[in-house]
């Protein structure tokens, strides 16, 4: 038997907010008088509200799916977890940063293959003599990331939900290279399938050690060349050349679940990775690109989805530093341009640089930055935390923005009240609005028919959770929500009438919670769980 199922379906998605539904409010102001506090509740009644500035949110348009927010752990940064504190403060960090019942839920980390400049010392995974070489990576190890590193992500890891680890390299080893130094230069095309092969071996160390790697870029910054740091330059055609005939096929049969992405620099040269995706050989290897945020304008990232929306886009560093003295300002700058902005523009996942750094922005290598912050500051002497500005930022979206969330419709008013909105798998929705003036202001969050009144703060950031009063499992339309409704999903999954209108049966209720935007018995099995 089947089910003509989509008049029930009509019926429930249409998109408004009960009367009467709370809506928890928590934030953090610039005068730090609340942080990450909890407010009063607010409640939905109908009508759009008296407010000039309307934050309305339309649940109906979806947009990218949500990896998550964290940071990169580099070699300073568990360094300091791993020396400077002890294993009690070290969990509690850990457990603040990462836990989802307990701590602001951070789900990802970036982590560099070899020295970035934020390390004891410079190195890679194979090292070798002046005029030496290993293509084969017979001396291939990661047994330094072993000491302090690999323990770290792997303390990470058991705390965080749905975590995610993504690597990149500030230089190859120094003997791949035409300067034949770990600073600065240029990439020996002699040794691009060896560098193939290096990144193979990390990805499968790494996994040997329960690591595996969500993702890899080929280069950090490839538009940087610096004498004094690590790095490296690596234009267009080299990444392309890299990618598409070595990186990319290698990877496809040794590691096949790591994505490739591409750029991972600033904002201002958005179209490298627009290059590499044209190149023949490279672009099919590569899901997406990432962004830094030192240079340019976080609109570009849509410019890019523009040309190319079937690509993914991550935006993976920026720091925070004593150059920015003025907290309040600071929060609003990382929220509206990071937490805001970058995902506003595409952002599937979203990363600070260090997690951790002492009181003395180090450990850093010489010629590194001597005055960036973490998103956490660990007093080398106690082992004392402080949970500096961008950690509330992050916050503010990662404890509520659960992984598999979709971005959905929300607009937003510039230099007034800023917003962005998201759906996630378990039904609920997440608001983050920022007020970027001196002043506080009112303006109503609008929800279909419905609305929700709230004074912001000058110079704050506020999120709201709510869970819509729209969504119903009553999927076959008799006013109950039972197990008829699993079996009319099971018509729904039958036959000719697995089409249904505009309005798959299960898709809008929880934005389909096995990730692939169809009906199927996936979709089928999570729901009879919700009813059973």
């Amino acid at each position: 038997m089947t089910f003509r199922c989509w008049s029930g379906v009509l019926l429930a998605a249409m998109a408004a907010a009960a009367d009467g539904q709370v809506v928890e409010v928590y934030l953090t102001r610039g005068d730090q008088a609340s942080l990450l506090e909890q407010r009063p509740d607010l409640a939905f009644s109908a009508g759009t509200g008296t407010h000039a500035i309307k934050i309305e949110i339309d649940a109906s348009q979806r947009f990218q799916r949500m990896d998550g927010f964290g940071a990169a752990v580099t070699d300073s940064s568990a360094w300091l977890l791993q020396n400077e504190m002890t294993a009690g403060q070290r969990s509690a960090l850990l457990t603040a940063l990462f836990s989802r019942q307990a701590g602001i839920g951070l789900n990802m980390v970036r982590v560099p293959m070899g020295a970035s400049d934020f390390a004891l010392l410079p190195y890679t995974y194979d090292d070798n003599p002046p005029g030496g070489s290993d293509p084969n990576m017979a001396w291939f190890s990661v047994a330094y990331d072993q000491t302090h590193i690999i323990p770290t992500l792997q303390e990470i890891q058991a705390t965080a939900t749905d975590f995610k680890l993504m690597a990149t390299p500030w230089s190859p080893p120094a003997w791949m290279k035409n300067s034949g130094t770990l600073y600065g230069g240029t990439f020996n095309s002699a040794w691009y399938a060896a560098y193939a092969e290096y990144f193979a071996a990390f990805i499968s160390a790494y996994e040997s050690h329960g690591l595996p790697i969500y993702a890899v870029t080929p280069q950090n910054e490839p538009l940087h060349d610096s004498a004094g740091l690590p790095s490296m330059s690596m234009p267009t055609f080299v990444q392309s050349a890299f990618i598409g005939g070595h990186l990319g096929p290698l990877l496809a049969v040794t590691a096949p679940d790591t994505r490739i992405l591409a750029y991972d620099h600033n904002w201002d040269a958005w179209n490298y990775p627009l290059v590499v995706y044209n190149d023949a050989a490279a672009g099919p290897y590569v899901a997406g690109a990432a962004f830094h945020g030192y240079a340019g304008d976080v609109s570009n990232q849509s410019l890019l989805h523009d040309f190319r929306p079937d690509k993914e886009i991550h935006f993976t560093e920026i720091s925070g530093g004593a150059w920015a003295p003025v907290w309040e300002d600071n929060l609003v700058w990382f929220v509206r341009n990071i937490v805001i902005g970058a995902t506003r523009n595409w952002a599937q996942s979203v990363l600070y640089w260090n997690l951790a750094l002492d009181e003395n922005s180090g450990p850093f290598l010489p010629g590194g930055c001597g005055n960036c912050r973490g998103v956490v500051t660990i007093d080398s002497g106690s082992g004392d935390v402080t949970y500096e500005e961008e950690y509330y930022g992050l916050a503010h979206a990662s404890m509520f923005v659960q992984p598999g969330a979709r971005r959905i419709g929300c607009t937003t008013a510039a230099g007034q009240i800023e917003a962005v909105a998201f759906r996630n798998p378990d039904c609920s929705e997440v608001l983050i609005a920022l007020n970027p003036n001196g002043g506080s202001t009112w303006f109503n969050l609008v929800r279909g028919g419905s609305s929700a009144a709230y004074r912001l703060t000058g110079k704050s950031v506020a999120t709201f959770v709510y869970t819509p009063g729209d969504l119903t499992l009553d999927v076959n339309g008799d006013g109950v929500e039972n197990a008829e409704d699993g079996l009319a999903l099971a018509g729904c999954l039958q036959g000719p009438d697995t089409s249904v209108p505009s309005s798959p049966c299960l898709d809008w209720i929880c934005d389909d919670p096995d990730a692939d935007d169809d009906l199927d018995l996936a979709d089928m099995v999570h729901v009879q769980a919700l009813l059973d």
